[in-house]
């Protein structure tokens, strides 16, 4: 037997293995996500904050009405924006507006208070009117409207932000957000961006080789990268095909996903850091879910080759569906609300929080999609 005739033996053998791979059925995933979404409205009421924990959620949930219209899931959303009065950070003096971290009202112009217009516009889309997306409009044209570029200086932020500012321009039509967002967007990457690994550090504290893992490795943590992943995708969803910055985009997040791919555990899971599995060994979820997510998303739409990244994305779904997934409808392994992977952080069965829940919404209804098409 020739060495071109077992090639091909062995090609067939590799083919027939990814056609193997087992497909969940769309009712199955519609089911899913109705657990999980049902067992997370049933335990926590929609009157909280608008900070970036409980928004996220809502990122997720509202994914989950596009792709299902049900008007429980669109309600909660909806009284959640109306008991923030629509609002993010409600300080009204804009000689005190901040973008350092910060919880009080006066950080209007810091991201984690500004992630609740995605919500706010996705519901006024639904049914339009003004005073839904007016506290949106008038904090980011005034965040436009000064000479700072340095908003962005966390990886989380370009989830939180990127896509408000795509999601405002379809609104408005408005192209300062689109010239805004990419000088955003090249200030994070001069600050977190690893031109070598592809992937961004949480912020510049993190930065190789001031910041090492346990193993003198380089840091990227899984949730950090996630929230960067899935908001390339979220902006390159929006973002108008002609936008002279189109390239940068897409080549930032076509590079993360083939760093993603190389990172996965063989269980489908990424550890909370990704280069370096034993600084914080086991499974996290919000990670893991974005990046299914991310993966999925970019199958489905043209940028990322189903052969290449299929086996991974139905991996780290597997992993969502068996292990993080509860029987209760709970979703499990989500590492708590924190900036990095910390060795000795238990993450279990029990740990849960809303936007470890969000990040699993969009992993499921990008499923729902794949099946669909």
């Amino acid at each position: 037997m020739n060495k071109r005739f077992l090639t091909f033996l062995l090609m067939l053998f590799v083919a027939f293995k990814l056609q193997a791979q087992p497909l969940p059925k769309k009712a199955d995933v519609l089911a899913t996500i109705n657990k999980a979404n049902t067992y997370w409205q049933s335990n926590n009421k929609p009157e909280r904050r608008a900070f970036w924990d409980h928004a996220a959620y809502h990122t997720g949930n509202m994914e989950v009405v596009a792709l299902t219209k049900n008007e429980t899931y669109r309600k909660y959303s909806e009284d959640w924006a109306e008991y923030n009065k629509w609002m993010g950070a409600k300080s009204t003096d804009k000689s005190k507006w901040k973008y350092s971290y910060g919880e009080k009202d006066e950080y209007v112009l810091f991201g984690d208070w500004q992630i609740c217009f995605q919500t706010y516009i996705d519901l006024y889309n639904l049914k339009p009117e003004a005073h839904k997306v007016a506290r949106a409009k008038e904090v980011m044209e005034y965040q436009m409207s000064t000479t700072a570029n340095d908003y962005w200086w966390w990886a989380d932020g370009l989830y939180m932000v990127m896509p408000v500012m795509t999601k405002m321009h379809k609104l408005t039509g408005n192209k300062q957000y689109l010239d805004k967002l990419y000088e955003y967007f090249m200030y994070a990457n001069s600050i977190m961006y690893d031109k070598e690994e592809k992937l961004y550090y949480r912020d510049a504290k993190y930065v190789y080789p001031k910041h090492k893992s346990a193993n003198g490795k380089k840091d990227f943590w899984a949730r950090g990268d996630g929230w960067v992943f899935a908001g390339l995708a979220k902006v390159l969803q929006d973002l108008p095909a002609n936008d002279k910055h189109r390239k940068e985009y897409v080549t930032k997040y076509k590079n993360m996903a083939k760093a993603i791919l190389k990172s996965q555990q063989a269980e489908g899971y990424w550890t909370r850091s990704m280069l370096d599995p034993q600084h914080a060994p086991g499974p996290e979820t919000s990670g893991t879910a974005f990046f299914t997510y991310g993966l999925l998303w970019g199958i489905n739409n043209g940028y990322l080759k189903e052969k290449t990244y299929k086996k991974a994305a139905l991996q780290g779904y597997e992993y969502l569906t068996k292990t993080a997934l509860q029987e209760s409808g709970k979703i499990g392994y989500v590492q708590p609300i924190g900036e990095k992977a910390i060795p000795g952080q238990v993450v279990d069965a029990n740990s849960t929080a809303d936007f470890g829940v969000g990040a699993f919404l969009l992993a499921n209804c990008e499923m729902y999609r794949y099946l669909k098409n």
